[in-house]
């Protein structure tokens, strides 16, 4: 089991900005989009950043299999004997690319089994165009680095006099959370990538962020970690943890991520 250290994590945030380097390059110019059989977009540059991260992490940790959105076609009798694993998205938020919205990210993790249970334990969350990268290791705290400076994120109490913040992908995202929150006062926050808008609520930017729709477990593992750090939490829509590698599908249930675990979300958000 690869054990978990700062040199690790320096080496991790390397590669995640190694690959902005080339997702850069792919912005300024237009880049080829095919549509994959689940009808959402792929361009040349997640093909490319996919390759590129999966060749620097095998030599990194040789012996460490890595899953991708863009070569996730593993079945799981063999993917049941991983003790861990990395788990990358190389563009996150592929529509936001194509879109030309700058809120797009690489998004690199570690998942390793603990009992019964795989468990995100380290993360990078970088945006090379916004200049903003997240990261987060398994009981050393969640930190961001923006305009050259690196600051911890902190776990932040709720004041139940403000409105709940939730940001959320689109205006229907929206109309469907309005629905399910109890006659509370809220705000939207509409950003881009699943991992930005997790990160808007690990800085305490956004309350939670909720998701109608569906995500891979790509979208969720970093943030698990990220989140956690911060004394946050992920979960479904019945308020149960997610789960990673134990079932044929890397779809999630719809979701909600949280800056504060401890409120009692079932109260917030009414779901049945």
């Amino acid at each position: 089991m690869q054990t978990l250290n700062q040199q690790l994590l320096d080496n991790i945030i390397a590669i995640a900005k190694e690959a902005g380097e080339h997702l850069i390059q792919f912005y300024t110019r237009s880049v080829a989009v095919k549509i994959k059989p689940d009808d959402t977009p792929v361009t040349e540059a997640d093909l490319f950043i996919s390759q590129l991260l999966t060749e620097r992490l095998t030599q990194l940790t040789p012996d460490i299999p890595v899953l991708s959105e863009e070569s996730c076609n593993i079945a799981l009798s063999e993917r049941n004997q991983w003790q861990e694993y990395w788990i990358i998205d190389p563009l996150d938020g592929t529509q936001q690319f194509i879109n030309r919205t700058d809120q797009f990210s690489i998004v690199i993790g570690l998942v390793q089994k603990r009992g019964e249970k795989n468990q995100p334990v380290l993360g990078v969350i970088y945006a090379p165009i916004v200049e903003k990268l997240y990261f987060a290791m398994e009981a050393s705290g969640a930190f961001l680095q923006e305009n050259g400076k690196t600051r911890p994120l902190v776990s932040t109490p709720y004041c139940e006099e403000k409105p709940l913040v939730i940001t959320v992908g689109s205006q229907i995202q929206a109309d469907k959370a309005l629905q399910t929150v109890g006659g509370r006062e809220v705000q939207f926050l509409q950003y881009g990538s699943s991992s930005l808008k997790a990160g808007l609520v690990a800085e305490g930017k956004a309350d939670c962020y909720i998701r109608f729709g569906d995500t891979g477990e790509w979208d969720t593992a970093v943030a698990e970690v990220l989140l956690k750090e911060v004394g946050g939490a992920v979960f479904d829509f019945d308020f149960s943890p997610l789960t990673y590698n134990l079932r044929e599908t890397f779809i999630n249930p719809y979701f909600v991520m949280v800056k504060n675990s401890s409120l009692n979300w079932d109260k917030i958000f009414l779901f049945k």
